[in-house]
């Protein structure tokens, strides 16, 4: 099942297996058979080790926009997203966004692997809210 968001940072000119390197030692027990989606700022929309590794394991890539990624408060701000991008995060954020979920639902935290940063974010967790509230609308009906 398709339960993961996974939100990528990385240095200009990453290639795709700088990239898949990071995704992969970050899993961790996880699977590439459990990312359903791939996320990072949309200045990366040309980034040609991004796309292509999104390419390699037919993963759809979400870009987000500095505005909305201003808008998720980040426990550990990065410096380097700060000076380049005037955000303080790009990974974490961006797989929270992709998930449409809290912070509480990071599986996996900023990881940084030669220039790449990789966070995990879990779409069940959204999923369960989605099924409580739908519950408690469907008790308020009756």
């Amino acid at each position: 099942m398709k339960t993961l968001a996974v939100g990528i940072g990385c240095r200009l000119h990453s290639s795709a297996e700088q990239i898949e390197a990071a995704v992969r030692a970050t899993l961790g027990s996880h699977s590439f058979d459990e990312i359903s989606t791939i996320a990072s700022v949309d200045l990366k929309a040309h980034e040609a080790g991004l796309l292509e590794f999104c390419s390699r394991h037919a993963l759809p890539l979400k870009l987000f926009s500095r505005e909305q990624i201003a808008a998720i408060s980040a426990d550990d701000p990065s410096a380097a997203a700060r000076e380049h991008l005037g955000i303080d995060g790009v990974c974490e954020p961006c797989a929270l966004l992709a998930a449409a979920a809290e912070s509480d639902a990071l599986l996996v935290r900023k990881t940084v692997h030669a220039g790449v940063t990789v966070a995990i974010a879990s779409t069940t967790a959204h999923l369960a809210c989605e099924q409580t509230s739908n519950d408690t609308q469907e008790q308020d009906l009756q």
